[in-house]
C-alpha cells in the first residue's frame, strides 16, 4: 500500500549499474539506489495497485528482492522508454 506519493527524480547510472533517485531536481541529496541486478520485475500497473497514484494510467513497478517501487512518468512514450530501458539494463 502506497501510503503517500513524493516527487523523486530518477538517473540512470551507468557506471555503477543503478538507479539513482534524488528528492530534488538538481541532483544533490541522493535519496536512494536501485541496483539492476536486484530488480526482479518491471511491469505496467495494471492491477492498479498504486490506487492513490496521481496518474494510474502512467504508474508502473519496479519490484526488487526487498521493496516494490511505484513509478509515475510523465506521459505513456517516456514511461515505456523508462521501462524498456530498465528490462534491458537489467539483463546485461
Amino acid at each position: 500500500m502506497v501510503k503517500t506519493w513524493k516527487k523523486r527524480w530518477f538517473l540512470f547510472d551507468m557506471d555503477h549499474r543503478r538507479l539513482a533517485y534524488y528528492t530534488e531536481c538538481d541532483e544533490r541529496k541522493l535519496k536512494g539506489v536501485i541496483y539492476f541486478q536486484a530488480i526482479e520485475e518491471v511491469y505496467y500497473d495494471h492491477l492498479r495497485t498504486a490506487t492513490s497514484s496521481p496518474r494510474p494510467t502512467l504508474t508502473f513497478c519496479v519490484k526488487t528482492y526487498d521493496r516494490l517501487f511505484f513509478l509515475v512518468a510523465s506521459n505513456a512514450v517516456s514511461m515505456r522508454i523508462w521501462m524498456d530501458v530498465i528490462v534491458t539494463m537489467n539483463y546485461q
